[in-house]
């Protein structure tokens, strides 16, 4: 089971993270220059990155990820305390209905 985080514990990790890059990071051949491989638009665009900038570009893709990351587990846990609230409203204004059918005799 995972652990339950505050949301605004989520929050203040994301506030946190100053820089972020979609997409990847793949050597060339010549090795002089990374491809940074992202999709903008529904089209896949290529940079091509020299060697002395791939750290700090390595830097803002994985803070990208830890971004998803966390906005998606704030999703989980709003998610789950919104149907944990729902779920306690139904039952406590439900009623069950008697089921007649099953509660009569038979007149045969």
């Amino acid at each position: 089971m995972k652990a339950k985080r505050e949301p605004a514990d989520l929050w203040q990790q994301i506030v946190q993270i100053q820089q972020m890059e979609r997409g990847k990071l793949c050597p060339m051949q010549a090795g002089a220059y990374y491809n940074h491989q992202t999709w903008e638009n529904g089209r896949n665009v290529v940079r091509y990155v020299a060697r002395d900038r791939v750290a700090s570009l390595q830097q803002a893709i994985a803070g990208y990820q830890h971004y998803v990351k966390l906005t998606q587990a704030y999703a989980d846990e709003i998610i789950r305390r919104t149907r944990q609230a729902q779920s306690a409203s139904t039952s406590k204004t439900t009623k069950r209905k008697k089921n007649t059918k099953t509660n009569r005799k038979s007149e045969i």
